[in-house]
């Protein structure tokens, strides 16, 4: 070997000590860099899972929260609906009851703002519109509370100071709805009946001396077995001896047309009974009966007045017929005619009847035309006696719209403690014709001369 071959330097894969161990160092280090990416992502999933842990447990807090809620408002909502339907079945029962007294109570308002923008306030104590207005608004706290009864007697109360304030020079006796009155004078005391209102079936009012009235409440409370009940309307009532009968219109059930039937007492306000099993009158075939009044003549014997209300072909008519000496029941086959529309100014319409017999005449007296309007007025007829016929005094009204009120009807003839005759009616206030406005209690002084009646002014 030469000197030259023996330094030759071989460079096949010839490696230095340092670059010999290099791997394993590399190796080491990525080791411990996944290790360490591992414990962070295992402590991640640890905080995350902790995380979730609460935010799950706070959900389901949340849940259970809004769950019981719920729970809460499902019942509170059950309360409502059931409060809805109790306060509607209240609303609806007393409905009926309540319409009038808040008709009697809006017209009295209305009277008094009209009262109100004029000068003859300036004249009127303070304590008398005090009252009224008093007597207004517990009227309107009764019927808020359900308590009609509580309503009349407020506005009975306050009667005569509305009287006051209404200043009318008509005959107002009573400034709130009864119409179709009729007044029953027993001793030293005045009964007015009148149609149903919010009081019930039959309106009952007491007086002594024809200018105060009280509300006494329903004369009737209960209706027959075969009468559809909150139909009952113009009364009337026969004393026989001590025993006192009550005449009423009220529709027959089974067939809807309308009837009178009768109902006794043993005192004048009651309460009547009514134990009867069919009408006493009842002319289905023309078209039924209706405004029943009793009449006693000179001898005793009782009879009956009423009307019919006709159909096509037949007018309406005013009838009568004798009654038994006990008032119940009917006595003959059949009604005699009293009279018949024949006067203009009648419309074709005569209805309310009410017999007299003063001076030896017997006077009938009738209301006549549109109830709703102001032409409705009050006429009167000669009769030849209890059972007619009947012939018309004048062409024209007896009591016609004036000042004070508007369209008289429903006349009732009675006599006062002292004797003297006596008119009491029902009528609209000026500017407030026809329904829903209320008919108020009229009272006039009459007199017959010749058999010739006039109303006293």
């Amino acid at each position: 070997m030469t000197t030259a071959e023996s330094t030759v330097v071989r460079p096949v894969d010839t490696i230095e000590p340092d670059d010999a161990v290099q791997p394993k160092h590399h190796r080491r280090h990525l080791h411990l860099a996944a290790l360490t990416i591992l414990l962070t992502l295992a402590a991640a999933a640890i905080v995350f899972g902790i995380a979730s842990a609460v935010h799950i447990h706070r959900s389901h807090l949340a849940l259970v929260a809004t769950d019981h809620r719920l729970g809460t408002t499902r019942a509170h909502l059950a309360t409502t609906r059931s409060g809805i339907v109790s306060t509607t079945t209240l609303r609806d029962g007393r409905r009926k009851a309540d319409t009038q007294t808040v008709l009697e109570i809006s017209a009295t308002q209305q009277k008094l703002n009209a009262a109100s923008q004029t000068s003859s306030l300036k004249s009127i104590n303070i304590a008398t519109l005090q009252a009224c207005l008093s007597g207004v608004r517990s009227a309107n706290a009764a019927v808020t509370a359900a308590n009609p009864q509580g309503a009349v007697a407020s506005l009975t109360a306050a009667s005569s100071a509305c009287l006051t304030l209404d200043g009318s020079s008509g005959g107002l006796a009573y400034p709130y709805d009864f119409p179709d009155p009729f007044v029953l004078t027993v001793g030293a005391e005045y009964y007015a009946f009148s149609t149903n209102a919010a009081v019930g079936n039959i309106q009952l009012i007491q007086s002594s001396d024809l200018s105060h009235w009280t509300a006494v409440g329903d004369a009737l409370p209960k209706v027959a077995g075969w009468a559809r009940p909150d139909t009952t309307w113009a009364p009337s009532v026969l004393q026989r001896g001590a025993t006192y009968v009550m005449y009423y219109t009220v529709e027959d059930q089974a067939s809807g047309v309308e009837c009178v039937s009768e109902a006794t007492a043993t005192q004048p306000q009651g309460p009547y009974v009514d134990t009867s099993v069919a009408p006493l009158v009842c002319q289905t075939d023309i078209g039924g009966s209706i405004d029943p009044s009793p009449f006693v003549d000179a001898g005793g014997t009782p009879y009956l007045q009423w009307k019919s209300v006709g159909v096509t072909g037949q007018p309406a008519t005013l009838w009568s017929q004798q009654l038994t000496p006990d008032g119940t029941a009917l006595v003959g086959p059949a009604p005699a005619v009293l009279l018949q529309p024949t006067e203009a100014w009648q419309h074709g319409v005569i209805e309310g009847p009410t017999l007299i017999l003063w001076g030896g005449h017997y006077v009938l007296f009738y209301s006549a035309n549109d109830w709703e309007t102001a032409s409705y007025a009050i006429g009167a007829a000669d009769c030849a006696g209890p059972l007619g016929p009947c012939t018309e005094l004048s062409g024209q009204p007896l009591l016609a719209s004036a000042e004070g009120f508007s369209g008289p009807g429903g006349p009732s003839i009675f006599t006062d403690t002292q004797g003297n005759p006596w008119m009491a009616f029902h009528a609209w206030l000026p500017g407030h014709v026809g329904y829903p406005n209320s008919r108020s209690f009229f009272l006039r002084r009459i007199s017959i001369t010749n058999g010739v009646p006039q109303v006293d002014p």
